[in-house]
């Protein structure tokens, strides 16, 4: 019987169809793996538990610093960790300076603008804290330059 072009037409195609499939499953498992997409468990032994790590370090104290939030440890502080980062970064915190009345003001613009809740008791315990810790800095500029030769430019 002599053999049919169609069906040897048929034939490379299956088999093509067939490498062009492994070759785009190798592709993806490879790119879904070294992305870490997926993650294969050879020794669930040896693989640490990054979730138990966060739990570990969310009380982490460092010099005084509460590690995860970068707040000065101090009277008050589980207040502001609890009323402050609710809504937004403690570095929003950390980088601003104020006294007792700035940062009676701005929880004030926060109440007014931004939905903040009334802090009831715990703010004059909050404001405490605030401006204790992160108060106005004393000096916002180096000294001036003295016994300093200056020349002229030509």
């Amino acid at each position: 019987m002599p053999s049919d072009p169609n069906n040897t037409f048929r034939n490379q195609h299956k088999k093509f169809d067939l490498i062009a499939t492994i070759l785009v499953l190798f592709f993806a498992f490879n790119f879904l793996y070294c992305f870490n997409f997926i993650q294969i468990d050879l020794n669930p032994a040896a693989v640490e538990n990054p979730i138990a790590e966060k739990k570990e370090d969310k009380n982490k104290i460092e010099n005084g610093i509460h590690v995860n939030s970068g707040l000065v440890v101090d009277d008050g502080y589980e207040l502001v960790l609890r009323s402050c980062g609710s809504c937004h970064s403690y570095k929003l915190v950390t980088q601003n300076n104020a006294d007792a009345v700035g940062w009676t003001e701005t929880i004030r613009w926060m109440q007014e603008t931004q939905k903040l809740w009334d802090l009831g008791a715990n703010e004059p315990k909050i404001v405490a804290y605030l401006a204790k810790n992160y108060g106005p800095k004393k000096k916002f500029r180096r000294k001036n330059l003295e016994n300093v030769e200056w020349f002229e430019l030509d």
